[in-house]
């Protein structure tokens, strides 16, 4: 099974520049299934269920949200009805779920866990549950259960937090794909164990920016310190971020356009 991973999503240009590459390399890499991080989807934050239904036009099959996923109030009515996760290691009473068993017919059973990491995210820290004792209470959950592909989207600021996540997990995860910091690292690879690993995925949008948001803006917050409302960059270079995961081959590699 062929698995694709897109890093983060970021706003219109990201959305426009999924429709125009996604369907083509789909074909090119007989890509079995596709799942986009769309923690910055609408408008530079969150996602709404318009610019879902836009991504899954384009073929994007299942989403995992992050630390901007509640952004829009009527989100949280919503993400029950849609193909999304929530960080599995919010309060069991947040809406949404944080991880699925997707049953992929003869290419068996992918879960898909979604997990915040708590290193840096303020404001947050203060009920995000451990995400290394929350991933390994799921995965028990499915431990008799054969045929399954796990897969698991840390959304994580600390290079250390996602590195440390994913030595734990080395032989019992397929793999673990990091996103949040919109910077790509090279180091795609295979941990000792086998679990198929890369720190960050990288952003899928206009890299001419700030991390997506328009350069000077992030400037003059340096320098000044005082707050700034972001606007997101619509003009520029544009990338495409992603990994595509190899399950029978246990190979990972970067895809970057």
């Amino acid at each position: 099974m062929k698995i694709l991973f897109i890093g983060d999503i970021v706003a219109r240009p990201g959305r426009e520049l999924v429709a125009d590459i996604l369907p083509g390399l789909r074909r090119e890499k007989s890509i079995d299934i596709v799942i986009g991080n769309v923690d910055n989807l609408a408008h530079g934050r969150g996602a709404t269920a318009g610019t879902l239904e836009e991504m899954q036009d384009a073929g994007v099959d299942f989403f995992t949200g992050g630390d901007h996923v509640f952004h829009y109030k009527d989100f949280e009515d919503q993400i029950e009805d849609l193909p999304i996760l929530r960080a599995a290691n919010y309060p069991e009473s947040t809406p949404g779920k944080g991880y699925d068993l997707l049953d992929l017919g003869e290419n068996g059973f992918l879960l898909v866990i979604a997990l915040l990491g708590r290193t840096s995210f303020r404001g947050t820290n203060a009920y995000l549950k451990d995400p290394f004792r929350t991933v390994d209470e799921i995965l028990e959950q499915f431990s008799n259960k054969d045929d399954i592909f796990t897969l698991i989207d840390f959304h994580a600021d600390a290079t250390s937090e996602k590195n440390a996540l994913a030595f734990y997990l080395d032989g019992r995860a397929g793999a673990v794909v990091g996103t949040h910091t919109h910077i790509p690292t090279c180091d795609a690879r295979v941990l000792p164990s086998g679990t198929m690993f890369v720190t960050d995925v990288g952003m899928t949008g206009v890299i001419d920016s700030v991390l997506g948001v328009k350069s000077q803006i992030i400037i003059d917050l340096f320098m000044t310190g005082l707050p700034k409302k972001f606007e997101w960059e619509k003009t520029g270079t544009k990338a495409f971020r992603s990994v595509l995961l190899d399950t029978d081959s246990n190979h990972i590699e970067r895809l970057d356009y």
